[in-house]
This record gives structure tokens, sequence and C-alpha cells, in this order.
């Protein structure tokens, strides 16, 4: 999936998606990553939902989001209850979706100016 957003406040803006790779500002990533309008994680552990956990969570957390993106692949899964209510506990938003449309609401949030975390797992069976 090619998108393309003129305009929005930001540095880093997804431009596209397909199966096993997302394109930020003209490089393509293979791998889970963390990315907010300002800052781009490429280091960011799972591999699935299934292997995604708190630990993974801390450093969402540390980029003091207002909503998380939890993009899962491309089906949407939803991961542990306790991983979902440990996020919720702490006021920040969650949702849940498969990467394709983590990205594309990612987008939408960035452009109105919303502080949003995408947390986008690669699959990396693919």
């Amino acid at each position: 999936m090619k998108m393309s957003l003129d305009g929005a406040e930001g540095t880093y803006r997804i431009q596209g998606y397909s199966d096993g790779e997302i394109r930020i500002n003209d490089v393509r990533y293979r791998q889970s990553l963390l990315v907010t309008p300002d800052t781009l994680i490429t280091e960011w552990g799972p591999e699935s939902v299934a292997t995604t956990g708190q630990g993974d969570f801390k450093a969402v957390h540390e980029l003091d989001p207002e909503v998380v993106l939890l993009g899962t692949g491309v089906q949407q899964t939803f991961p542990s209850r306790e991983l979902m209510l440990s996020v919720l506990e702490t006021g920040v938003g969650l949702e849940v979706m498969d990467t394709a449309s983590a990205c594309r609401t990612y987008n939408v949030l960035m452009s109105e100016g919303r502080r949003v975390v995408a947390a986008l797992i690669i699959d990396q069976g693919r």
C-alpha cells in the first residue's frame, strides 16, 4: 500500500506499507519499530504479538504518548489481556489493528498534532 501525506506536522511520516516492510521518509524497514512524529526507534524487539510483553512497552511509555497504535502484522491480533490492561491502567489509549491500518491512522493523528506512538510489528516469519 502506498500512502502520501503532504503538509503534515512531524519529522517521521509513513509513506508506505507492504507485508514485511514499512517505508518512512524514503527508508525501508523490515523489523518491528516504534515511530512518533519526532522519534524513530528501529530496534524495538517483538517479532509477533504473541512475543510482545510488558518489557516491550517500557520504551513505548517513555515516549509519553496520548495514544498507542499497535500494528499487529497482516491481521489484527490482540495481545494478552494482561498487557492490554497494563497499558490502559497508565491512562494511555491503546488501539489494536493490523499494521496497514495502524500506518494510515498514525498519519492522520500525526497530522492533527496528537502525541501518537505507532508500535508496528513486522512478522519476521514472512
